[in-house]
């Protein structure tokens, strides 16, 4: 069906079966810290779940069919993925059940697939919703999993990942409480994590961990903080000079690498929104041009008299179109002291010729680097401080990203731009005193009732700042709490979104279930990164 009419269809749905969803999304917790088997254990929450009480077994030859469907799969994005949810419902348990003694048990042969669009081009606003049914044990062949394109199957093949177990008792993988129906699609399009490679660098492998537990949580943006005041570690073939920014030889990323982080993400349904923050927070990239230093001894924001300026922004921007396929390409332009352009005597002097101050080169700074990014065919996200300064002057197709604190949002979408939340009170992963429960409270539509202005409102973004994590403890920085962000953009906004308390025990099933992926997610208990209390079940944790 079309985009409007899907819309439309899951309104209805969604609607209809609101008290059928809080029914099921309120866990309950066990005597013994660990699950009920009646309980509801999918995170985020879908828009619509129905369920029995049937049991399934997984047969060892569990397959994939693609029959009916329109989509090809030529890059084996649907192949891959299935394969990845194999690999994780067993959890590197040997499923070695004998299946002749469970003759009289029903069976569960495969997964069904049918993706409406043949195209797997991944793109901002692309269609993620899908429908997943697995069937009663008294008609059990095949599961069904709809999808009008291969992106939204991927969200569905993440649920399905959640509804299986291991029994340790018949060696076999169990679906609990069937019949399944689920109707699902996110609340928001723009889903996002940032990471910050210039602080520390992160090696290729915690990246692609990192990507991977995206998915676990149906996040769909990494933001790619590159570059920063400490280290260039991106090769940049228009000018190479800029790499000499990097901490070391060995904590560099070059072109291929980053093709291939992009192609990593696209697998798997993530978009990365790459980063270049200008004027400020540039000084690496003068260690490579000195030039683009105000002075030596006044190095940054970047010389805003300086046509060289321009044109390495310009240079950047066209490396990374190559490689950077997102719709969005992030400018910064936060936190701008531009004290040393007014005590740079060339500096000075160029503005007085220009009938500048201070305030009016940063503004001419930030809409002449929007210009270069929109002839690159990019749309353009810049932090609040642009628009707090002079919003009105904004390019049209700027995305403001609200970090400072509330009501800028709100602000953003009254004079019609669209708006990112990640205030930095509730969604800063490196903001150590910031609970989980705070982050699942956080909601991006404070305050906004009209329903043009909250369409304006893209989605929201969990930041993790790179000044004191590096491949070490970030999983367990980001994780759980991350999670309680992913699902206040996914599912829709209702009673559960007002009291965290009724999701506290499946959100502690959802973290185990990341450390039994390999996630080192942290306890729930205690503040961000926070290790075990003591002895004791996961699930109590």
């Amino acid at each position: 069906m079309g985009k409007m009419a899907s819309e439309a269809f899951f309104v209805v749905v969604v609607a209809a079966a609101a008290a059928v969803v809080l029914a099921n999304a309120l866990p309950v917790r066990s005597e013994r810290g660990g699950v009920e088997k009646d309980e509801v254990n999918i995170w985020p929450m879908p828009a619509w779940v129905s369920h029995g009480r049937g049991h399934l077994y997984m047969s060892n030859d569990f397959v994939l069919s693609t029959e009916g469907s329109g989509y090809g799969d030529a890059s084996g994005i649907l192949k891959d993925a299935f394969h990845r949810m194999l690999a994780v419902i067993t959890l590197d348990h040997v499923v070695d059940a004998n299946f002749s003694a469970l003759h009289d048990q029903p069976l569960l042969q495969g997964l069904r697939i049918v993706i409406s669009s043949p195209k797997d081009q991944l793109q901002y606003g692309i269609d993620e919703s899908y429908k997943l049914m697995v069937p009663s044990p008294e008609k059990p062949a095949y599961a069904h999993l709809v999808a009008p394109t291969v992106y939204g199957a991927l969200h569905g093949l993440q649920t399905f990942s959640q509804l299986c177990h291991f029994n340790f008792t018949s060696r076999v993988i169990e679906v609990h409480m069937s019949p399944w129906t689920i109707i699902d699609q996110p609340r928001f399009s723009y889903r996002g994590l940032l990471i910050d490679t210039s602080r520390h660098y992160l090696p290729l492998p915690v990246i692609r961990k990192v990507i991977d537990s995206m998915t676990y949580a149906k996040l769909n943006v990494l933001h790619w903080h590159i570059v920063d005041t400490q280290s260039f570690p991106l090769e940049i073939p228009s000018y190479p000079k800029l790499w000499n920014g990097a901490y070391s030889t060995s904590e560099q990323y070059s072109v291929a690498d980053a093709a291939e982080i992009v192609s990593f993400a696209q697998k798997r349904g993530i978009n990365v929104l790459a980063e270049i923050d200008v004027p400020g927070h540039a000084l690496s990239w003068g260690t490579g041009y000195p030039s683009l230093w105000p002075s030596k001894d006044c190095q940054q924001p970047l010389d805003v008299s300086n046509e060289f300026t321009f044109k390495v922004i310009d240079g950047i921007l066209s490396d990374f179109s190559k490689i950077f396929k997102f719709k969005f390409v992030h400018l910064g332009g936060d936190e701008v002291d531009t004290s040393c352009w007014t005590t740079t005597p060339h500096i000075s002097k160029w503005l007085k010729k220009n009938g500048m101050n201070e305030s009016q080169a940063y503004q001419y700074f930030v809409l002449r680097a929007q210009n270069l990014a929109l002839s690159h065919g990019y749309e353009i996200v810049n932090w609040e401080e642009t628009f707090n300064n002079f919003g009105n002057k904004l390019s049209r197709k700027t995305v403001v990203h609200n970090w400072l604190g509330g009501g800028v949002a709100q602000q953003v979408v009254a004079s019609g731009l669209r708006c990112i939340v990640s205030n930095q009170d509730k969604w800063y992963l490196d903001h150590l005193d910031t609970t989980w429960q705070e982050f699942y409270a956080n909601e991006p539509l404070t305050n906004i009732t009209n329903l043009k202005q909250q369409k304006l409102v893209i989605g929201g973004e969990v930041c993790m700042w790179g000044e004191r994590i590096d491949g070490s403890d970030i999983e367990q920085t980001i994780w759980p709490r991350a999670a309680a962000a992913a699902e206040r953009l996914w599912t829709p906004y209702d009673e559960l979104a007002k009291d965290p308390r009724q999701v506290t025990g499946r959100l502690a099933h959802f973290r185990c279930l990341l450390n039994q992926r390999g996630v080192a997610a942290a306890p729930l208990a205690g503040q961000g990164r926070a290790a075990p209390e003591g002895p004791g079940s996961c699930y109590v944790q």
